[in-house]
């Protein structure tokens, strides 16, 4: 009750929303290759949490100690929360500036976001002791370790929330897959579908970075699968993304757990 069940059901809601995420990335940029790194979301959390955790290290420890004691576990994923979603907002700011309107220019504005992130996450590792580096390792190799039934509650009431749109977003996919001027000539308003996919990729990604460190692939092979057996209909790949997004990562961490008893693989 207290350890292994909150754990699995932690798995499956992280990979449902990942796969979610997957799913809504390649159906808005009509890429097979786009999953939420692509946007330079999470390398933006990853950023924030390399800051925090060496950065963080080097400031006064009188400055340190006046956080209260229970807020002082919850500094980094805050910290990656936060990149997640600053990440979000200069997307949103220069790819209307650059490129308004464009969604290959908000493409291409993302990576370019990620390749800052990542050399800022490099200059972090060498600067960093080996304390600290060994922290930045763990982390960015991801863990479901931390798992309750807070945080539990938490992502599944925004996986919830964000549920409720899913209907819409799909239809709007589904006729943005005929070209962009297909979809707006069948009601689709490009500018708001866009930010509504990109803001929830945030939301999620962010949250799942936050507690977990980096997951990588479930986002990118889960709607693939799901295409296979089901077909391109968004209606069908996004809710059969998050079910297969969630095995899989329910998969990948009873490997991690079992594997290499009585240790667990990151």
């Amino acid at each position: 009750w207290h350890m292994r069940l909150p754990r699995v059901l932690f798995a499956l809601v992280i990979g449902a929303a990942l796969g979610l995420c997957g799913a809504l990335s390649q159906g808005l940029f009509r890429n097979p290759l786009a999953d939420p790194g692509l946007l330079g979301v999470s390398t933006g959390a990853a950023c924030a949490a390399a800051l925090c955790i060496v950065i963080g290290a080097s400031l006064p420890q009188t400055l340190a100690l006046s956080l209260p004691e229970g807020w002082r576990s919850y500094s980094l994923p805050l910290a990656a929360f936060a990149g997640a979603l600053a990440t979000c907002l200069c997307l949103d700011s220069l790819a209307r500036w650059l490129t308004p309107g464009s969604v290959s220019g908000l493409l291409l504005t993302g990576i370019a976001l990620n390749a800052l992130a990542a050399a800022c996450i490099g200059v972090c590792t060498y600067l960093s002791n080996d304390e600290q580096l060994r922290n930045l390792s763990f982390w960015t190799l991801g863990s479901l370790a931390a798992a309750s039934w807070p945080m539990l509650a938490l992502m599944a009431a925004m996986l919830a929330g964000l549920a409720l749109c899913l209907p819409q977003i799909a239809r709007q996919l589904n006729a943005l897959a005929l070209g962009s001027e297909a979809a707006q000539q069948s009601g689709v308003v490009l500018s708001r579908l866009r930010w509504q996919v990109v803001l929830a990729v945030a939301i999620l990604t962010g949250a799942a970075m936050a507690w977990c460190g980096a997951i990588s692939f479930i986002g990118l092979v889960a709607p693939h699968l799901v295409r296979i057996w089901l077909g391109a209909d968004q209606r069908k790949v996004i809710p059969g993304a998050m079910l297969s997004g969630a095995l899989l990562l329910l998969l990948a961490d009873t490997l991690a757990r079992t594997l290499a008893l009585p240790a667990e693989i990151p």
